[in-house]
């Protein structure tokens, strides 16, 4: 009887070794470093989590180029990691060709669809996100002004800018909204100076609230808010703490949920293909509110986001997709 226990306990170690064996889990940041505060660190979080949930390592890797970006995937998989996770539209012609290259690794891209039966495609409904910090902005702004400075000008994060817009013209039609993008390539995502510099151009034209989506770019936006007193919103990863009192909310997006259950769900033999749209309703995307900015959300800037936000959810409120006609209403 003790041998039997024993070989089943032999068995069901070399199980759970042999599973940990089939992930073998990858990471590739965008442009912009892991640590920026913002995008690639929510990426980075969710991988930690994994790691620390179930002890297997996973390796990644920060291009500061896009061919690096596509060097990085295919090295991946050919040295057998899987999942291979890409975050960045910009890794989307590299996920499309090494996919096909690698058809039984699993891939999943971030911010990007591509449509291959071995690819998860995990996008985000920034505009629901970004219409809940709007609300908020208009609320907040005792100008009528507020401004939104982006990274690289692509359709991407004109949602951003036009969803932020929506929300702050819902609780105050005539309220000016200034916008600047950093440039036009990926070295927008990590410019602190230009986006110090476009912050302090918008709140000299009266902005007195500014959203920055645009990396390691927005913590010159946040900097720059705070040196002058007035207020900032952060994005992708809760920023609030960064500078306490200052930054009015963050447009939380959860991009280390779709790291973590990629890894997760390769783990447990339960990764599908496909899109998977997160919004409001799927606590995609949000507004953050802790103790770092709790003293500048009144009981009635807190009643109207929570009213938004289940007006987006019933339905109720459509919040124009800027990336469906490349237009914003206004």
């Amino acid at each position: 009887m003790k041998k039997s226990l024993l070989t089943l306990f032999a068995v069901a170690a070399m199980s759970t070794t042999a599973l940990a064996a089939d992930v073998k889990p990858a990471l590739v940041y965008g442009t912009g470093g892991k640590f920026d505060k913002s995008f690639n660190e929510a990426a980075y979080n969710g991988a930690e989590k994994f790691k620390a949930e179930t002890g297997i390592a996973y390796r990644d890797f920060e291009p500061t180029g896009d061919t690096q970006g596509e060097q990085a995937i295919r090295n991946f998989a050919s040295r057998g990691f899987n999942p291979v996770v890409a975050v960045s539209f910009a890794w989307t012609s590299a996920i499309e060709k090494v996919a096909a290259e690698f058809p039984d690794t699993k891939f999943i891209i971030v911010d990007s669809v591509v449509d291959k039966p071995n690819v998860r495609s995990v996008v985000y409904k920034e505009e629901e996100g970004s219409y809940l910090v709007g609300v908020l902005a208009g609320m907040a702004s005792k100008s009528g002004k507020v401004g939104f400075v982006g990274g690289m000008d692509i359709p991407l994060i004109r949602k951003f800018e036009c969803g932020y817009e929506q929300g702050a013209r819902s609780v105050k039609a005539d309220i000016e909204v200034f916008q600047n993008m950093t440039g036009t390539t990926g070295a927008a995502w990590n410019d602190p100076v230009r986006g110090g510099e476009l912050t302090k151009n918008q709140i000299d034209q009266g902005a007195d609230v500014v959203y920055a989506a645009a990396g390691a770019t927005g913590l010159g936006v946040l900097q720059t808010a705070a040196d002058n007193k007035k207020l900032s919103i952060g994005v992708d990863s809760n920023q609030n703490y960064l500078h306490p009192g200052s930054v009015l909310t963050s447009m939380v997006k959860r991009v280390d949920l779709a790291v973590y259950n990629a890894y997760n769900d390769t783990k447990n033999d339960k990764f599908t293909g496909g899109v998977q749209a997160l919004g409001v309703k799927e606590d995609g995307v949000g507004a953050a509110i802790d103790e770092h900015n709790k003293s500048l959300i009144t009981p009635e800037m807190q009643a109207a986001v929570d009213k938004a936000k289940a007006d987006i959810i019933a339905g109720t409120i459509k919040v124009h997709d800027y990336t469906s006609d490349n237009a914003c209403p206004k």
